[in-house]
């Protein structure tokens, strides 16, 4: 048995919020796979399932964002599951819209939903990161994360939790790296594109700085008259 959560704030309210694109995955898979009604239990929501010969318990905690590990931690307990069976999907500001990323362990980045998984349970388990976007200042992030997606949103949001539902059981028989590949083909072209960085102008080659620091010296001048001279001018004859 796994248990798949999806992270997100309970509510009418919220529904539409890029933070609650966690309980929008939870959805779309049990909409997608045929699992039973949603059913209260662990402080959540509960949908049972198949996915890849794999009973799946899926979750959506009602505690609100910032206690989510009240809920997920009390549905490892029940099951007496170690964190190896637990996936956790979440919206990540640090992810440019339409990205998806999956990784196992680390710290929580500033999301209140994963600090609070990690205080319960731990943090060595699989999460599933679901690119947001990011306001572009510190001070906008939590409006950004409480806003509704737009409605342009819809053209790359669709498209990936479609992905995320068709290949679900990737992510069971622990083919991350194809899981995600779907995902990105999914919406390649429909999400907005990552800024580009600015080319690099190139600069002429320079010189050392042990070279920029000497003085440029004149030409040697050559003497006119006196022995030194009379020499010279044997050797190279006189040349106007």
């Amino acid at each position: 048995m796994l248990v798949f959560a999806g992270l997100g704030n309970p509510g009418a309210k919220y529904a539409g919020n890029r933070h609650n694109v966690g309980f929008m995955a939870a959805d779309a898979i049990a909409r997608r796979h045929s699992f039973s009604p949603w059913s209260k239990k662990f402080q959540g929501l509960i949908s049972e399932g198949t996915l890849g010969g794999e009973k799946i318990v899926l979750i959506k905690p009602q505690t609100f964002m910032n206690l989510s590990g009240q809920s997920v931690g009390e549905a490892l307990r029940f099951y007496k599951l170690d964190l190896s069976a637990l996936t956790v999907f979440y919206d990540e500001i640090d992810l440019a819209e339409g990205k998806l990323r999956i990784k196992t362990g680390g710290g929580a980045g500033g999301h209140n939903g994963i600090r609070s998984i990690d205080g319960h349970v731990g943090n060595a388990y699989r999460r599933v990161r679901i690119g947001v976007g990011h306001p572009g200042v510190k001070e906008m992030v939590q409006h950004h994360v409480l806003g509704d997606f737009a409605k342009a949103d819809r053209e790359w949001l669709d498209p990936l939790l479609d992905a995320i539902a068709d290949n679900a059981d990737m992510i069971v028989k622990g083919d991350e790296s194809g899981f995600m590949n779907k995902a990105a083909l999914a919406v390649q072209g429909k999400a907005a594109p990552e800024p580009e960085k600015p080319a690099q102008k190139q600069v002429p080659k320079q010189q050392s700085h042990i070279r920029q620091a000497r003085p440029q010296q004149a030409p040697a001048k050559l003497p006119e008259s006196g022995p030194m001279a009379a020499m010279l001018k044997k050797l190279f004859g006189n040349k106007d």
